[in-house]
C-alpha cells in the first residue's frame, strides 16, 4: 500500500506530520496531488476545529490531476485545478432561492483527506459541480486565493455593494485586504481599514486603503473628516472581536450596511443600539463561505489581475513545516497568506 504525507491537525500548537495511505478513487472520482495550499484564519480557529481533531485541515488548494475515474470524462490527468471542498445540492429551497451557502449538502461535503496532504480525493459530487480548472495565467500560489476571494465575494454579492459607497473594513487580515482590494476594483469612493496591529495596518494602507486606523482611536470620528463629514456607507466585520460589531455600529452612515463576515465564539451575545440602528435605517447582514458562481468570478478577477494577490503572500513552506506555518497565522502577527507545499 502506497503512503504520503499529511498535516495531521490535533490543536494550534500540534500539527503533526504522520503518514496515512493514499486515497483510492472510484469510477466517478478523481486523484489530485496537492501543488500549494494556503493556510486558512479559519484553520488556526481552535474553538471551531479542535472539537473534530485529529484531522487533516487545508481546503484553499490547487494540484494536478493524477487519476480519474472511468466515468469521468469532463477533466484528464494532467490538468491543473482548484478544488472546492464545499458543494451545493443546487436543488434544495436554498439553492433554488440563491441562498447555496445554506444548502446542507454544502455543509455536509468535503475532498479526502484534506489540502494539507500529498494527494487528496474528490468525491463524485465535487467532481461534477466543485472542479474548477486553472487558467494557464494563473499560477498555483496565485489559485490559492479563489476560494477566500470567491467568500469575500459572496459578501459584496449579499450585502448588495454600489459603486461609489464608502467602506470601512474592520479587521486587516487577508480577508479584510481582500476586500480593500475587491471594492477598489468595483469601484468604490473612500475606503478605509482598521485593527489592533500596526503591521497588518501598513498592509491596508499598502493595498489600497484611504486610511488605516488603530482600532483604539476613535474610529467614526476619523472617518468623517476624511469622508466630507460621513461616516460608512458599507462596514465589514472581518474579526471575531465583540468590540468590533460594536464599532461597526457606531461608523455605519444612516442608510448604510453593515455585513458580518467573521464570526465570533458561539454562545456570545452582544447589546444592539436598535432605536439607533431603527432610526438610522440600516442594513445587518452576515455571509458564509462561497458558491460556484462566487468561485468563477474570483477565477476571472485574479486571472484579468482585477484583484492582484501575489503581494499578499508573506511565508512559504514545505509540508514538513507545516507547524512552523500554523503558528505563524494563530499568532497573526507579522504574516498574511502562508501557502504549504505538500
Amino acid at each position: 500500500m502506497k503512503t504520503m504525507h499529511v498535516a495531521m491537525y490535533y490543536s494550534n500548537d500540534d500539527v503533526r506530520i504522520e503518514e496515512m495511505p493514499i486515497p483510492e478513487i472510484n469510477d466517478d472520482e478523481m486523484l489530485v496531488k496537492v501543488k500549494a495550499c494556503g493556510i486558512c484564519g479559519s484553520d488556526v480557529m481552535e474553538w471551531y476545529r479542535i472539537k473534530k481533531a485529529p484531522r487533516v485541515l487545508g481546503h484553499e488548494m490547487t494540484g494536478d490531476v493524477v487519476k480519474t475515474g472511468k466515468n469521468v470524462k469532463k477533466y484528464s490527468v494532467g490538468d491543473r485545478v482548484f478544488v472546492s471542498h464545499h458543494v451545493p445540492c443546487n436543488t434544495c429551497r436554498y439553492c433554488l432561492l440563491g441562498h447555496h451557502t445554506l444548502c446542507k449538502t454544502l455543509h455536509s461535503t468535503n475532498f479526502y483527506p484534506g489540502g494539507f496532504a500529498e494527494y487528496l480525493r474528490v468525491p463524485s459530487i465535487n467532481v461534477d459541480r466543485g472542479v474548477f480548472l486553472l487558467p494557464s495565467e494563473m499560477t498555483y500560489d496565485e489559485g490559492v486565493f479563489i476560494e477566500p476571494l470567491a467568500c469575500v465575494i459572496r459578501g459584496i454579492r449579499t450585502v448588495g455593494f454600489t459603486p461609489g459607497c464608502s467602506v470601512l473594513i474592520i479587521g486587516s487580515g487577508v480577508s479584510g485586504l481582500l476586500y480593500i482590494k475587491l471594492v477598489k476594483a468595483l469601484g468604490c469612493g473612500s475606503v478605509f481599514s482598521t485593527d489592533i496591529n500596526n503591521y497588518r495596518l501598513s498592509m491596508a494602507k499598502k493595498m489600497g486603503a484611504d486610511a488605516a486606523i488603530h482600532a483604539s482611536e476613535n474610529v467614526p470620528d476619523i472617518i468623517k473628516k476624511h469622508n466630507d463629514g460621513n461616516l460608512a456607507d458599507l462596514v465589514v466585520v472581518c474579526t471575531g472581536a465583540v468590540s468590533a460589531a460594536k464599532q461597526a455600529f457606531e461608523s455605519v452612515q444612516p442608510g448604510g450596511a453593515v455585513l458580518l463576515f467573521a464570526p465570533t465564539q458561539p454562545g456570545i451575545s452582544i447589546p444592539l443600539p436598535l432605536f439607533d440602528l431603527w432610526n438610522k435605517q440600516v442594513k445587518i447582514v452576515s455571509t458564509y463561505a462561497g458558491a460556484p458562481v462566487d468561485i468563477e468570478l474570483a477565477i476571472r478577477l485574479i486571472k484579468s489581475k482585477q484583484v492582484m494577490v501575489k503581494d499578499l503572500i508573506t511565508h512559504r513552506f514545505p509540508l514538513k513545516d507545516a507547524a512552523e506555518g500554523f503558528k505563524l497565522v494563530a499568532d497573526a502577527g507579522k504574516s498574511l497568506k502562508v501557502i504549504l507545499y505538500p
